[in-house]
């Protein structure tokens, strides 16, 4: 199938495959009723945990990888990574801050402060996956087929638990079935943006790639802990939230490590 394709389009179209994988994640909501306060916590903590995971073994350590492979010293990858992180962090910070985020789009139970702190969660989780698409669209677009089939299942796999991160995420704030699989589909569909974006910069700008992993990282983890970990462990259910954040974590750094 791919073959036949220019590497661009190959590209675009391995991202799209790799992004309607967080449909197969959403898909479980679909599956269940209403959850209770302390199933909410903890689908909250898996979330959290799932891009805790995903931030340094999906995009912090590829990144590296990626700047050591063009030749940049241990050193001055460590230092690129942990730059892009920070300013990553700085802009979802300045977001939380200043952006009326929690106004654009109150669930039907959820008070403003916690429509803010999930809106920013579910906008960190869509901005990690374009620099994913990339990730496939890069691997297509130096012409290597088997590479950028390789690369997309491997991000598809990961997007399944990340779909239903978003879905749990969104369903707290009081949203239907429908509504909440319709987030996790649409929070996928960024990746073949950046996929196409990916396959046709690669050979002028390759370096643009860990960077937009870094800034991604770094925009998850802050809202990871500083809004969804207290919030969960406001609402009296931090044992519920920790063992949640314990599953997504260790479940997603297993399909990381073992995708490669």
């Amino acid at each position: 199938m791919f073959e036949s394709l220019s590497p661009v389009w190959a590209g675009a179209l391995g991202s799209l495959i790799a992004g309607l994988m967080t449909a197969l994640g959403g898909l479980a909501v679909l599956a269940v009723r209403k959850p209770s306060e302390r199933l909410q916590a903890i689908l909250l903590g898996f979330a959290a945990g799932v891009m805790l995971a995903a931030s340094f073994f999906s995009l912090i350590i590829p990144g590296v990888d990626i700047l050591e492979g063009d030749g940049v010293g241990p050193a001055g990858a460590a230092g690129t990574m942990c730059a892009a992180v920070l300013i990553g962090a700085t802009v979802i910070g300045l977001l939380n801050r200043f952006a009326p985020v929690g106004h654009l789009a109150l669930g039907p139970a959820g008070s403003p402060a916690l429509a803010r702190r999930i809106w920013l969660f579910v906008i960190a989780i869509t901005l990690h996956n374009f620099p994913e698409g990339m990730a496939v669209g890069v691997s297509f677009g130096g012409g290597d087929t088997a590479q950028g089939v390789s690369t997309m299942l491997g991000i598809g796999i990961q997007n399944v638990p990340e779909g239903l991160a978003v879905a749990a995420a969104v369903g707290a704030l009081g949203y239907g079935r429908l509504e909440s699989f319709v987030a996790a589909l649409a929070s996928g569909l960024v990746e073949p943006v950046g996929g196409l974006l990916g396959a046709t910069v690669v050979a002028g700008v390759p370096g643009l790639l860990p960077w937009g992993l870094g800034l991604a990282a770094g925009a998850m983890i802050y809202v990871v802990a500083a809004e969804i970990i207290p919030e969960t462990r406001r609402e009296g259910h931090g044992e519920g939230s920790m063992i949640g954040l314990m599953i997504g974590l260790v479940g997603m750094m297993f399909l990381d490590i073992a995708l490669g």
